[in-house]
């Protein structure tokens, strides 16, 4: 009979990593992970063989990936920051496709964003381009998922925005609003509010100072809120494609089933990658 195949997902034990992961194992696949949280005291420690995101090592990485079939890979940080950003991120996932390459790893499958361009202004679009470019000729076979925004239970965006909608008399839009974000159009926003029974009047602000209003809740926070980057890619259309939604669960059907927790508390995005990015 033969053995079933292996499969590596990085960051297994943070949001996106964790259900792929899941989902693996709940099919009977063995799994391994590549974390710098290897001791988060999640349930599915006890159920993957865990290895570091030895960036600085390749040779490790590449030991542990030997004998792996897939490799998922989720590794990628939101903004720039003292302890990270998106030009290291793109040099140590540079280092992961390198490694996969030499361990004989069959096929990658790498989370990509919407709308990539090498030539962006926005680091976060042209440093996924340039990685899908690397990728693509490594040698490697692979497959690039390209999702906009991710919700879920440990979601930090649309918790974040649920969080705000129970705080505060009004809501701020960007500009005019007449943007779209996949799963979800700019003009829904007075929904999420009244999915979590806090609906609340929709306020047009400039980006300035919508920027400025959250480096405020941040300050409050001790986090980043929103960026000037991620306000500019929204304003852009750069998290909206023009084709049928790939997934099945509805953003709003969703926030109507959690709406009791929803935003009850602030999900902090430094919170969670201190000490590690994983």
């Amino acid at each position: 009979m033969p053995s079933k195949t292996i499969h590596a997902v990085t960051g297994a034990f943070g949001y996106s990593g964790r259900y792929l992961a899941q989902r693996l194992l709940d099919a009977g696949h063995p799994v391994i992970t590549l974390t710098n949280s290897p001791q988060r005291p999640l349930p599915l420690s006890d159920c993957l063989r865990v290895f570091p995101l030895a960036f600085d090592h390749p040779e490790q990485l590449a030991q542990a990936l030997a004998g792996v079939d897939v490799l998922y890979n989720t590794y990628w940080v939101r903004f720039n920051h003292a302890g990270f950003s998106h030009a290291q991120a793109v040099r140590n996932t540079e280092v992961l496709f390198e490694a996969a390459r030499r361990a004989g790893v069959r096929r990658v499958i790498h989370v990509s964003i919407t709308n990539p361009l090498e030539t962006s202004t926005l680091e976060y679009f042209s440093g996924k381009a340039r990685l899908e470019r690397v990728l693509a000729a490594s040698g490697l076979q692979y497959s690039i998922l390209r999702p906009t925004v991710l919700f879920g239970h440990e979601d930090i965006l649309i918790n974040n925005i649920a969080w705000a909608l129970r705080r505060f008399p009004v809501f701020a839009v960007f500009g005019d609003g007449h943007y779209r974000l996949q799963p979800i159009c700019v003009e829904d926003l007075a929904a999420v509010g009244q999915a979590i029974g806090h609906p609340r009047r929709i306020v047009h602000v400039s980006p300035g100072l919508g920027y400025v209003a959250s480096r405020i809740i941040g300050w409050f926070m001790n986090d980043v809120f929103i960026t000037r980057e991620e306000i500019k890619g929204l304003m852009d259309d750069l998290l909206y494609v023009n084709a049928p939604p790939a997934g099945t669960t509805k953003l709003t059907d969703w926030m109507r089933a959690h709406s009791a927790t929803l935003g009850v508390h602030y999900a902090n995005e430094l919170a969670r990658r201190t000490p590690a990015l994983q």
